[in-house]
């Protein structure tokens, strides 16, 4: 089908969930009140490593509306810990804390505030221990392990060599080689090297972590912000030791993820307090408290480049190390991930990665947008335009003559590109220069390429009724993102009926088909094709009822919008039915499961690409960074909804700006100085530039619906990088070390460097700044 024969697919059609929550008639999980519902909130630990010795709850038992206090004491009978990789995350701590803000006791009373004020009334004794709080300590020789025992893996594949087999402080050790790099390094014409660093950082969805948990005789019903529902209750399954079918979960709108909310977090406490009360019990955080449940993995990355005399790439090395901090959540594919992704977009022959995972006393890790492409993607694109200084050429025409071409192999053992950077790059590019650079001002572009799509595994029905109108029954989860409105266009499309007769139904794990997440960009790829298979299933039995009906050969049908012709007649799918059971309110459901098969067999499901160009400003005596000029390109295969694939972009590359500019936790000592809604600082409204292009390339080369693949990652991943760049090329000041915040540009310009906090541990001149202003 050409893009203009598409009627409802490829238009920008009124979102299905807007008029909800521009009214403030959507429900999200803070809004549901259940019947007898109590509250917890959660005491944490004032020190990062400590043995706990005792914790006295008999004074808080008895101050008014308490009904219980939980401790890690009390979780007998059910399996304290949890973790889809590592199982090593206990629902209260066990033993001892590991982080400052780690939950310890958790009261439950009769409403928020009884809850609240009881904290104070636990007395917790605690023998402090010394702490790694950074990787450099973690991975010293002799330091403190914060794990002395082993783990069980959480058993879903793609984590090697898990917790429990590595030595110290070490959560995950991935190693990537092919070629020869040494020999090419010792070769090559040109060599550059460098030390880069990404920073601590809080995805900061608007809506903070939530859980109301139900446990009583008939199993366990839980409502959550979740990214994964299906992930969730296998984690709650295996914590209660229930049967699949004894776990509900329940996600109504979610208010924001950008991976923060991938896998799981509060839902098994929040169980282990009904579980303790059997009261039905809502556990809700504040913004506070959800910058001490996770983060993103910040990284230190020493990587090497080497080119041949014109310029082709001949090898790369590098070394990646992740701060985790105190349990493993998702950072072992963190790990696998950034060891992929460092790689880019190029032809590389020789290639030499390793990339490590460590434990450190800090607040735990996990999935962040793009994660493991961010924090590598910034480090090997600054480098590409010091490589390109040394070689005397245009950092564009050396990106150009190094990208692969589509269809070509840039990783071994994996799918081959299926997308034409050279052409999104050509793109940017063109607006990029299509007026003079003012004087003072800096350009530059970025590219990067993700493994993603996570694994190929969704299904879908869809309900086809006595009057036409059709259900789409799912499980992926919509937390802004748009899902609901692209599965109803789909289904609209397919069906060939108005959107409006298409009603979208997600996410309970009680009554939706399995999906494996909603994450790594993959919904619009693998639900998508789910709910246009299930579609096409449904026609298919519909053609077929048809033929019985009028007594002839399916062949003989002809398929139509709505429905089927025969013999010059218009059948609706309503008059099918209504013929084949002779009831006008029956209805049929069409089915899909997608797996690992066919055209799904090899991964990654599609390589999430990225190209974006900046243009800025730098105030040389302040050292700000004045963003003028911002360009995404969102190559998608085909963007089933324009408007929300180009806000996808934006919304990507303003969370890139932040991370280029502004955003990053600040620990001083233990503590985390920074971590709440005043002094956390992320873009505004005014740090947006001027002028936003927002292209998209729609090749239709994905293995998506009608061609698509995901996007609302890939904007993100080259924006600091592009920052960087631009402000060496406005100034010829190369900052190694995100954010570019106006202190550290500052030193950049004059030539000092300013010690600030981070969680690689330093002594006098760090590494990377002994040439920070060349």
């Amino acid at each position: 089908m050409k893009h203009g024969e598409f009627r409802v697919v490829n238009h920008s059609v009124p979102r299905e969930d807007g008029v909800a929550k521009v009214t403030g008639r959507a429900v999200f999980t803070s809004d549901i009140r259940l019947d007898g519902m109590a509250y917890a909130k959660l005491l944490r630990s004032p020190v990062a490593h400590a043995r706990i010795l005792s914790v006295d709850t008999r004074e808080v038992l008895r101050q008014p509306g308490v009904i219980a206090v939980l401790t890690g004491s009390d979780l007998h009978g059910i399996d304290p810990y949890y973790g889809h990789a590592v199982k090593d995350h206990p629902l209260l701590a066990i033993g001892k804390v590991r982080f400052l803000g780690e939950p310890v006791a958790a009261v439950v009373a009769e409403d928020e505030r009884s809850a609240y004020e009881a904290l104070e009334s636990v007395g917790v004794e605690y023998e402090e221990l010394p702490a790694v709080l950074d990787v450099d300590s973690a991975l010293a020789d002799g330091a403190p392990l914060l794990h002395e025992m082993t783990y069980r893996t959480g058993g879903f594949r793609g984590f090697d060599d898990p917790a429990s087999t590595q030595p110290g402080n070490i959560c995950q050790r991935i190693h990537l080689e092919w070629g020869d790099a040494g020999a090419a390094f010792t070769s090559a014409a040109h060599a550059i090297e460098g030390e880069f660093f990404f920073p601590m950082a809080y995805a900061y969805a608007m809506e903070p972590y939530v859980s109301i948990a139900d446990y009583n005789d008939a199993g366990l019903t839980v409502y959550s912000s979740a990214q994964h529902p299906f992930i969730v209750r296998n984690d709650l399954a295996k914590v209660f030791g229930l049967a699949l079918n004894r776990v509900r979960l329940i996600v109504p709108f979610v208010g924001g993820g950008y991976g923060s909310k991938s896998y799981t977090k509060i839902e098994p406490l929040t169980a282990a307090c009904s579980w303790k009360t059997r009261r039905p019990v809502k556990l809700q955080l504040s913004v506070e408290e959800a910058m001490l449940t996770t983060r993103n993995d910040d990284a230190r990355v020493r990587i090497r480049m080497a080119a041949d005399r014109e310029g082709r790439f001949v090898g790369l090395q590098a070394t990646i190390l992740l701060n985790t901090g105190a349990y493993a959540e998702n950072s072992p594919l963190v790990a696998r991930r950034a060891a992929n992704r460092v790689i880019g977009p190029y032809r590389i022959p020789n290639v030499k990665v390793d990339c490590y995972a460590v434990y450190t006393n800090t607040v735990p890790a996990s999935s962040f947008r793009g994660f493991g492409a961010t924090q590598v993607t910034f480090p090997r694109e600054s480098q590409i335009d010091e490589l390109a200084e040394r070689l005397g050429c245009d950092p564009v025409e050396l990106r150009r003559k190094n990208l692969a071409a589509r269809g070509e192999s840039i990783h071994s053992g994996l799918r081959p590109l299926d997308a034409d950077l050279s052409g999104d790059l050509s793109m940017v590019v063109e607006a990029l220069t299509d007026r003079p650079l003012p004087k003072g001002h800096g350009r530059a572009v970025g590219c990067s390429a993700s493994d993603a799509g996570s694994d190929p595994v969704s299904s879908a029905v869809v309900h086809v009724y006595g009057d036409g109108s059709i259900s789409v029954v799912m499980g992926s989860t919509e937390m802004g993102q748009g899902s609901h409105t692209v599965m109803q266009q789909i289904a609209a499309e397919e069906m060939g009926v108005a959107i409006e007769r298409v009603r979208v139904v997600s996410c309970d794990t009680a009554i939706t088909p399995f999906d494996r997440s909603t994450g790594a960009s993959r919904s619009t790829t693998t639900m998508g094709r789910a709910v246009l298979e299930a579609c096409q299933d449904a026609i298919a039995q519909l053609r077929n009822m048809a033929a019985d009906v009028l007594k002839t050969n399916p062949g003989n049908l002809v398929l139509e919008r709505d429905g089927i012709a025969f013999q010059k007649r218009h059948w609706r799918w309503q008059d099918v039915l209504g013929e084949f059971f002779g009831l006008p309110d029956c209805s049929i459901i069409g089915r899909a499961y997608l797996r690992k098969a066919g055209d799904l067999a090899l991964l990654p499901l599609f390589w999430e690409v990225g190209c974006t160009g900046v243009e800025v400003a730098v105030d040389t005596e302040t050292g700000k960074i004045h963003l003028e000029r911002l360009i995404t390109v969102g190559d998608v295969g085909l963007a089933i909804h324009p408007a929300m694939a180009e806000g996808q972009d934006l919304g990507a590359a303003t969370m890139g700006l932040g991370l280029g500019l502004y955003e990053e936790l600040v620990y001083e000592g233990q503590q985390l100085v920074n971590g709440n809604l005043l002094d956390y600082r992320v873009p505004r409204f005014s740090d947006l530039p001027p002028q936003v292009d927002l292209l998209l390339a729609e090749n239709r080369d994905g293995i998506g619906p009608y061609g698509a693949k995901g996007g609302g990652e890939g904007s993100l991943n080259p924006v600091p990088a592009s920052l960087a760049n631009a402000l060496y090329s406005a100034t010829r000041a190369r900052v190694r070390r995100l954010p570019l915040t106006p202190e550290r540009v500052w030193g950049a310009l004059t030539g000092r460097t300013p010690e600030l906090p981070n969680s690689f541990g330093s002594s006098g001149v760090r590494p990377q700044e002994k040439d920070i202003g060349r």
